[in-house]
């Protein structure tokens, strides 16, 4: 019986120390059983010998705690599906309040050019041409892995004829493409965790998540110094910057913006009071502003 079957892998999943067994355990059988989760709850699944066999080898992976998103090869994000594999970060709840900051940034703004830079899965930068369908996205990263997926995932949504992907390191093009042009807003989520705090993080991220995307092998804010640096070369007059930023990180994340010469205005904080988001505009906005 299928109750029976999720009960072992339940109990499995608890011996590694795995927070939520259960709800992992039930997401595992009914992707291995190709149903809803629905079908799983009201006991009434037979679960053929195939689906047994892919069930039981989802569980060992997760019981070596190997992400569920990775597992099943994709995750949910802004309502949306993403195919994910371990080329890429996997989406996380707190950036989609980056890409609510930047839908409102661009409302009303028909034909607007938007560039992601880091862009990985594609998720930030296919969840606003989703939601604004008259923006003109730029995928950037410096990975030809993770722009094949996001060029597979903007397919998917079909946002392809709006979204184009640059092999890139922040704005130096590194497949002989035109120079990155510039853009009515810049967004990103960049490696942010420091070097001293990767072992903090838990196994499925640390072990399994590409390490590229999740550090910058210093102090954390490399990144953020590398976008703030060449953003106003690449920022309309009144274009805005906005990123993803770590736990504590906003106020060095402004200071940042403030050298390089942008003019910071806003911190958006997350569902748990974290300050998320850090906007700044370029300050060529304002005239009586020294640039």
């Amino acid at each position: 019986m299928a109750a029976d079957i999720l009960a072992a892998a339940i109990h499995r999943l608890e011996a590694a120390d795995i927070e939520t067994a259960r709800l992992d355990a039930e997401v595992l059988l009914a992707e291995a059983a190709q149903v809803s989760r629905v079908e799983i709850l009201t006991g009434t699944l037979v679960v053929s010998s195939e689906a047994l066999h892919k069930f039981d080898s989802m569980v060992t992976r997760r019981a070596a705690r190997e992400p569920v998103a990775y597992i099943v090869g994709h995750k949910e994000f802004f309502s949306l599906d993403f195919e994910v594999t371990h080329a890429v970060l996997i989406p996380r709840p707190e950036t989609e309040f980056l890409v609510s900051a930047a839908l409102e940034a661009i409302a009303g703004k028909p034909g607007a050019r938007v560039l992601d830079i880091g862009t990985g899965s594609g998720a930030i930068a296919i969840a606003i041409a989703v939601n604004a369908p008259g923006a003109i996205v730029t995928a950037a990263d410096i990975s030809a892995e993770a722009l094949a997926i996001a060029r597979r995932n903007a397919r998917q949504h079909r946002v392809d004829d709006r979204m184009s992907c640059a092999l890139a390191d922040v704005y130096e093009a590194l497949d002989n493409s035109e120079v990155l042009g510039t853009f009515d807003l810049i967004v990103s989520n960049p490696p942010y965790v420091s070097e001293k705090s990767l072992a903090q993080l838990a196994p499925e991220i640390l072990i399994h998540e590409p390490r590229v995307a999740l550090t910058d092998h210093s102090d954390g804010l490399q990144f953020y110094r590398r976008i703030a640096q060449g953003a106003r070369s690449h920022m309309t007059d009144d274009a805005q910057l906005m990123v993803e930023a770590g736990a504590g990180q906003d106020h060095a994340i402004v200071e940042i913006f403030e050298r390089a010469g942008l003019a910071p205005n806003g911190v958006i904080n997350d569902l748990a009071g974290i300050p998320r988001v850090v906007i700044a505009s370029n300050r060529r906005a304002f005239p009586n502003t020294p640039r």
